[in-house]
């Protein structure tokens, strides 16, 4: 467990995220959501970006605020694709209550999301951001 509860935010995200039927019809069973694409991995599929935590404690309470990136990636040709991973993504994790262990979810919020052709001119895009608030238990 880690002291301000970063991993099981993960951890638990990559659950919900696996565990979907309906994400699964686009990023494959086993689910294509990786830290680190390996090299030729199969289009669509998400990756896990940038996660950033402050201390967001009081006077008299320990809290932290989490922004957690998530990367859509689809060669489908156009947007569509890559758009509706992202709403499936949203309706998933959007105000989602977690299981953390060692911790308690306060809240998971989407922030916001944005999309664009990658240099390639083959890949679209997605980017999602998401932000929690945590306190140890």
């Amino acid at each position: 467990m880690s002291g301000d509860g970063s991993w099981e935010i993960q951890e638990a995200v990559y659950a919900v995220l696996t565990a979907s039927v309906p994400l699964k019809t686009y990023i494959g069973n086993p689910a294509r959501l990786y830290d680190d694409a390996p090299p030729g991995a199969d289009f669509p599929y998400l990756t896990l970006g940038q996660a950033t935590v402050t201390d967001w404690s009081t006077s008299s309470d320990i809290g932290f605020e989490h922004r957690l990136t998530l990367h859509a990636w689809s060669r489908y040709g156009g947007r569509r694709e890559v758009k509706e991973i992202m709403a499936l993504v949203h309706d998933l994790l959007h105000d989602v209550n977690l299981t953390l262990t060692g911790h308690r979810l306060i809240n998971f919020r989407f922030v916001f999301s944005d999309i664009f052709r990658d240099p390639d001119g083959r890949t679209s895009h997605g980017v999602m951001r998401y932000r929690a608030v945590t306190e140890p238990v």
